[in-house]
């Protein structure tokens, strides 16, 4: 089934504006995922900081780690840049 031009126009713009649209999309969907990784990053480094600390703590007190292995640093996350 041929379109009429102007059919042929419609389904042109709307094939345009929804190329935009998804391409506008893609960017605020990687800005997101960037913050996400960044604040991710941040509370790990939080919480393997803690970490060492309470270690610390507990081998000067003479006491066991009863976190030692829940404890175990999680790998570092970089934010993509």
């Amino acid at each position: 089934m041929a379109l009429s031009k102007d059919q042929s126009e419609f389904y042109g713009r709307t094939l345009e504006m929804t190329r935009r649209q998804i391409e506008d999309l893609d960017a605020q969907i990687e800005d997101e995922l960037a913050r996400v990784k960044e604040r991710l990053a941040e509370l790990q480094n939080a919480r393997n900081a803690a970490i060492q600390i309470y270690d610390g703590a507990c081998k000067m007190l003479g006491v066991e780690n009863e976190l030692d292995k829940a404890a175990e640093p999680e790998p570092e996350i970089v934010p993509e840049d």
